[in-house]
């Protein structure tokens, strides 16, 4: 192995920048948005409903089903219990009575969705909710 010591090579220091790497990590990143942006941009177009202002009628023969926050369900502003939810359910003829939906605003959606799978176990899936439109 051998050492050569000698003077007459220029050891100037050399002032200049490598962008070599610099450059390979920027078309890197330009890569990597290019491909990443149209996935964060893409969205679906969602209509969402209106308001009504129109005071709906209830019909005599409309059903009302109300679920409070403890997930008690009352037909008419009677008791009931899940068993004969389903049996009444299941007498409705969904093309003559309207089935209308009142929920607390905090109860839990299980207790909702409880209700809503009873429905549509029944064959019911025309189903209205009833909202206070004055909270906004």
């Amino acid at each position: 192995m051998a050492i050569d010591f000698n003077d007459n090579e220029d050891d100037d220091i050399i002032a200049s920048i490598n962008t070599t790497p610099l450059v390979d990590v920027m078309l890197v990143l330009l890569i990597i948005f290019l491909i990443t942006i149209p996935v964060v941009v893409h969205t679906h177009r969602v209509v969402l409903p209106k308001e009504s202002t129109t005071k709906e009628v209830i019909a005599p023969q409309d059903i009302n089903l109300a679920i409070t926050q403890q997930g008690n369900v009352y037909w008419q502003d009677q008791p009931i219990n899940d068993n004969l939810l389903a049996a009444k359910l299941k007498t409705i003829d969904p093309k003559t009575v309207h089935l209308l939906i009142r929920a607390d605003e905090h109860t839990p959606y299980h207790f909702i969705g409880a209700v809503l799978h009873q429905c549509n176990r029944a064959g019911i899936v025309k189903i209205e909710f009833i909202t206070d439109p004055s909270h906004r």
